[in-house]
């Protein structure tokens, strides 16, 4: 089951034992009553389908039987609920390329890889930023896309708590940055404005306020400050990457001259 906080969709009561068996594959046909045609496969495929073009809220048991042209019972012999399903949604989505492999060149060219594909996913399926990540149910889709990315990043030869915490940390940041980016998609979709329109209907009000003197930051700072030709999430990439080039420099350092007995 589902429930909506905040604007924030939390899976909060899916069976895990029960999660885990479909994710792996021990579980993926009913009890009875098939219907012919009707797979697992194709329930998570068309709720993916229905949560990217209408939103999470739009995936329902009864919606989904619609759209797959079957009983709504016919749906819960494959998946008992929406918990379950949505664990099985993310696993679908988290799922690598079949052919997807470590990015050729070093652990700063596998980092940059998995922030910027994170970044695409996010956008691909915004309805990822809708929930509640904290405690995930681990399918093979996520722990092979986790396998990926320590793959590529090993050779940074930090320790494991640290590896995980460079994931950590790079998911944060793209996170924050998906956010904006949906948020401005959904801003446009729904107002009808463009950016542009939207700044340009307030910029009478913002000329007179700036030259009033009380901000003389904001007022000096150069035309193009807020202009979108800037790539805000490249910038920010590159300086965590460099941070963590520092790090890394360090470690090698020390493991080249470690201190006397």
């Amino acid at each position: 089951m589902t429930s909506t906080d905040g604007g924030h969709t939390q899976s909060t009561g899916s069976d895990i034992a029960r999660s885990l068996e479909l994710l792996w594959g021990e579980g993926e046909r009913p009890t009875r009553g098939p219907k012919p045609g009707l797979t697992l496969d194709r329930i998570v495929t068309e709720a993916v389908r229905l949560a990217d073009a209408e939103g999470l809220t739009a995936v329902s048991m009864r919606r989904l039987s619609t759209e797959l042209g079957t009983g709504t019972m016919s749906l819960y012999r494959y998946v008992p609920g929406k918990g379950e399903l949505l664990d099985l949604m993310l696993d679908r989505v988290y799922t690598p390329a079949p052919d997807a492999g470590p990015p050729s060149g070093g652990w700063r060219e596998a980092v940059e890889a998995y922030a910027r594909e994170t970044l695409v996913l996010y956008r691909a399926h915004p309805w990822l930023l809708q929930v509640n990540q904290a405690r995930p149910v681990l399918g093979p889709g996520s722990i092979g896309g986790l396998e990926l990315t320590l793959s590529g990043i090993k050779s940074m030869g930090l320790t494991d708590p640290e590896l995980i915490g460079v994931v950590v940390m790079v998911e944060g940041y793209v996170t924050g940055v998906a956010r904006t980016q949906v948020q401005e998609m959904e801003a446009v979709k729904k107002s009808g404005l463009t950016d542009e329109a939207f700044w340009q209907a307030q910029s009478p009000t913002l000329a007179r306020i700036m030259s009033s003197g009380r901000y003389p930051h904001l007022a000096g700072l150069s035309d193009d400050a807020f202009g979108s030709h800037f790539d805000h999430f490249e910038f920010g990439l590159q300086r965590l990457l460099d941070g963590l080039d520092v790090l890394v420099a360090r470690r090698e350092a020390a493991e080249s001259n470690p201190p006397e007995a």
